[in-house]
């Protein structure tokens, strides 16, 4: 089996929340894509509730999108303590930091249920699966405890 990175990943020695780049990978032509560690919850120590998480999954792939260019997808960790994201080129951490940042403020703020995308039969495998009210907690949660940009250390916070 090949080896995954997040499985190497010392998960009682990181600091969350935080946001890592795991790395960069070249296709053929040369094309760029960074995958990012977006983890908000103090991992084997808590996880946001799926509805909630489900929520922030949908808000966050529109609002990132607002934010910061270059967003292929944002995507829960099973474990349900954060986000794969995945860019196009090298963005700069910093940026990546105010995207995120920029967007769980929206979420725990100013979001309405009208603005939630993807929340019908139609547009999610599992549109019943969703709620604002812990999207919105735990965003603010998150925004209380700052976001790092380093895994290790409370940096930039």
């Amino acid at each position: 089996m090949a080896d995954v990175e997040s499985f190497t990943l010392d998960h009682t020695a990181v600091l969350a929340p935080y946001i890592r780049l795991i790395g960069t990978e070249s296709g053929p032509r040369g094309d760029v894509i960074s995958n990012f560690d977006v983890r908000l919850v103090q991992p084997n120590e808590g996880e946001i509730p799926t509805a909630g998480l489900h929520t922030i999954e949908h808000l966050l792939a529109s609002l990132l999108r607002d934010r910061i260019g270059g967003v292929i997808d944002i995507s829960p960790f099973g474990c349900r303590t954060g986000f794969h994201l995945i860019m196009w080129g090298e963005p700069d951490l910093g940026d990546v930091v105010t995207a995120v940042s920029d967007s769980l403020r929206a979420i725990a703020e100013d979001v309405e249920w009208e603005d939630v995308p993807g929340v019908d039969a139609f547009s999610c495998g599992n549109y019943r699966d969703h709620s604002l009210h812990t999207a919105r907690e735990w965003s603010k949660l998150v925004l209380s405890q700052g976001i790092s940009r380093d895994a290790f250390a409370r940096v930039g916070v």
